[in-house]
């Protein structure tokens, strides 16, 4: 998941591992709830350091984003949130397998939702999906197309365009007429030009067959294209929409919902407070609940030590952006406090990125000799001891995790058991000009457990010549800056920083590592964010994406790992896992602590109850 601008991307958390893994904390087997009614009513309390970055679902690729998406934005498909997937190997599977959300049914060649060709894809919309309007409305095929159209405005495209114009009939080409419409100085994009653009224009690979069916056209077939429509990204969007300009603050005070909660209060940066959607029907949502009777998020408290105080006294229920405090988690493990989970991870979180076009230090960071010293010069063991040792996370020296489709075993660069190669370092800037070292702008998450994070990353590096001028930023702010990278990563604003990733998928996922960070796409909202340029990688990309079979895909991902790591594009550190802490007063059907739902990230605030509730 940006899930980052980053699915995604959350922090200082971690993903879930491949099918099959099951948790791995010693609080983990003996979870079970005696209580397994539900409760229904009170407020859910979630604490923040700075909540999400997008409320507008187009643009919106944070974990913390889509943990709130999930109670007020609707796809064709989505995920189930299993009760407790840790006592079966097939949890993990039913996770993680698409099922039908707004759709009747996952569409296959044996029901006819699937040509022959596996080229066009029918969706067949139920009836009773409702938008919160007044009086309420249907949801119809027109208010998905609307969101397919809105990915490449000019004010605040997409998170990842390159999975669905690599994949969807006639989108690149659409993107390419908007873009060249407001290219022109006379077409200011205003939310009337905007809407009038999309309004006159069509995706020949998108359409509205008739209020209840939708169709999609490939330009070849896509295995893993269900997967792609299960992303938050293609949430069904409002005709109500057109009056502002996407992304705007205006948008996110006046949206409107299709799922079991309504945003009801927006204050930036202060709270956000969803209330029952009066419009939903729990007939039409199978996959969601509507226990409690409101959520209530609170930003502004980034210490990680302080959250967890919060919620042990009763304060807060979860937490939407931080990671938990690591002095914590050995009394945690040891006394199996009921209250936390830690769920295995695959992920690439975090990481260090460089900012390729850098002007800054004449254009060190742009420089392969400046950025392999870097990547010897790390103590990724200091690293991860910061957040909890080994048991907490796996040192990781490759761009694609394990248990993801292309993970090879290997090392580019070894540095004395992770701990760091100094002279090698040293030796390695002074060859490339800085026989001085060279001061760096670092850019990262102002949280507390990844300010611990970059100072480990700053002591390391400081014995080698490179000074890292720390520039802390709120995680609302961090992800936007970084995929701006038209704009700030020319300019130099920042020259590393420590994003975190984890894939959007799981199962047959292949292309969501290696294309979203790497493939060439140096744009708004990029999640490319040093803005790598190789032909050689996109080749590798293109063939991995369309090869026949798992393991020819595989190698050639593979492939691309090496080309990625070659050229020292990132510096990957761990693969944490997610470790989950909540209130004594949540409750999950099956468990008396909270399940960590993968495709979303984190929790499922929709599939929770309060005990007093």
């Amino acid at each position: 998941m940006t899930r980052r601008s980053q699915r995604i991307a959350v922090t200082a958390m971690a993903g879930l591992a491949a099918a099959g893994l099951a948790a791995c904390s010693s609080s983990s087997s003996s979870n079970s709830s005696s209580g397994s009614t539900p409760v229904h009513g009170g407020t859910l309390k979630i604490v923040a350091a700075s909540g999400p970055d997008h409320i507008d679902t187009v643009p919106a690729y944070y974990t913390a984003d889509y943990i709130l998406e999930r109670g007020y934005a609707r796809q064709l498909l989505t995920y189930p949130t299993v009760p407790d997937p840790s006592l079966s190997s097939a949890g993990w599977s039913k996770d993680t397998t698409p099922v039908p959300d707004v759709a009747t049914t996952v569409p296959t060649t044996s029901n006819g939702g699937v040509s022959k060709d596996g080229k066009t894809y029918t969706f067949h919309l139920k009836q009773g999906v409702d938008w919160n309007t007044s009086p309420p409305r249907q949801v119809v095929a027109a208010d998905f197309v609307r969101e397919f159209k809105a990915f490449c405005n000019p004010v605040s495209p997409v998170g990842n365009p390159l999975y669905y114009q690599a994949t969807i009939a006639g989108l690149k080409q659409y993107c390419s007429a908007e873009a060249a419409y407001f290219a022109n100085k006379k077409h200011a994009p205003t939310a009337a030009n905007i809407a009038n653009f999309q309004n006159t224009h069509s995706i020949s690979g998108v359409t509205a067959v008739s209020p209840s069916t939708l169709q999609f056209k490939l330009v070849s077939p896509a295995s893993d294209f269900l997967y792609m429509l299960a992303m938050p990204f293609t949430s069904a969007r409002p005709v109500e929409y057109d009056k502002y300009v996407p992304n705007s603050l205006q948008l996110d005070q006046h949206t409107i919902s299709d799922g079991p909660y309504q945003i009801t209060s927006y204050v930036p940066s202060r709270s956000i407070t969803m209330s029952k959607n009066p419009a939903w029907k729990k007939s039409t949502d199978p996959n969601r609940n509507q226990y409690v009777s409101q959520v209530q998020v609170t930003m502004g408290v980034s210490d990680a030590q302080t959250q967890f105080n919060d919620m042990k006294a009763g304060q807060y229920d979860l937490v939407l952006d931080t990671g938990l405090v690591p002095s914590e988690i050995p009394t945690l493990e040891s006394t199996h406090d009921p209250k936390f989970r830690a769920w295995p991870g695959s992920n690439t979180l975090p990481y260090m990125v460089f900012n390729l076009r850098s002007p800054n230090n004449g254009g060190a960071m742009g420089k392969l000799a400046v950025r392999q010293a870097i990547e010897y010069g790390v103590n990724k063991v200091a690293v991860q001891k910061v957040v909890g040792g080994p048991t907490v996370a796996k040192i990781l020296n490759t761009a694609i995790p394990p248990g993801n489709v292309g993970f090879e075993n290997y090392n580019d660069y070894p540095s004395n058991n992770s701990q760091g190669d100094s002279s090698k370092c040293k030796s390695m800037l002074a060859s490339a000009g800085y026989k001085n070292g060279l001061s760096v702008n670092y850019l990262y998450p102002n949280d507390s457990v990844n300010k611990a994070i970059f100072e480990a990353i700053q002591a390391s590096l400081r014995s080698c010549g490179v000074n890292l001028n720390g520039k802390p930023e709120s995680g609302s702010t961090f992800f936007v800056d970084l995929g701006n990278a038209p704009a700030n990563a020319k300019a130099g604003v920042w020259d590393m920083a420590q994003p975190g990733w984890f894939p959007d998928w799981f199962g047959n996922n292949g292309r969501t590592v290696i294309s979203p960070l790497f493939q060439t796409n140096c744009t708004l909202n990029t999640s490319n964010y040093g803005c790598y340029n190789s032909p050689k990688l996109d080749s590798l990309i293109s063939k991995a994406e369309s090869a026949t079979s798992t393991s020819q895909a595989g190698s050639l991902w593979g492939q691309a790992d090496h080309n990625v790591m070659g050229n020292a594009v990132i510096v990957p550190l761990l693969s944490q896992q997610l470790l989950i802490y909540s209130s004594g007063n949540v409750q999950q059907a099956g468990t008396s602590a909270i399940v960590y739902q993968p495709n979303v990230g984190g929790p499922d605030i929709t599939n929770v109850w309060l005990k007093n509730g």
